[in-house]
């Protein structure tokens, strides 16, 4: 994997794999509530971590949604070595979705990237907590 890029084989593309996460992966949500993570291991598919970010249609506009995905992806892709050191392990390939939760237009009309990174760092930090604790 490049350091800072976001390539295809990192992103969960098959609806198969989608709906796996949500059928059997756990939710954890970040201390304040504002975002959520959907997690499942499964073995190897010749990447460490996929991603997927997605935002509910009742969240806002189709603009402040786009925003608001492509912030998820930007923490992801610059922090992509934090998350590999705390969410490897070997022979497992991790499928996560992110979500923001209590996280609307109406409440939130401007947001920016510094608020929503530490957000995503706090859910990989409880991620790698539980995979450690439960492999």
């Amino acid at each position: 994997m490049k350091e800072h890029s976001f390539s295809e084989k990192e992103r969960i593309k098959k609806r198969k794999e989608l709906e796996m996460v949500f059928s059997e992966g756990k939710t954890i949500f970040s201390k304040n509530g504002k975002f959520k993570a959907v997690f499942l291991q499964t073995e190897w598919k010749n990447t460490p971590i996929k991603i997927a970010v997605g935002v509910s249609r009742k969240a806002g506009n189709a603009v402040w949604r786009n925003r608001i995905k492509r912030l998820m992806r930007e923490s992801y892709r610059q922090n992509k070595n934090f998350f590999a050191d705390n969410v490897f392990t070997e022979n497992k390939t991790l499928l996560v979705f992110f979500s923001p939760n209590r996280l609307n237009k109406k409440n939130n009309r401007i947001i920016k990237l510094d608020k929503v990174t530490p957000e995503i760092l706090e859910l990989v930090k409880s991620i790698g907590i539980f995979i450690k604790r439960h492999s």
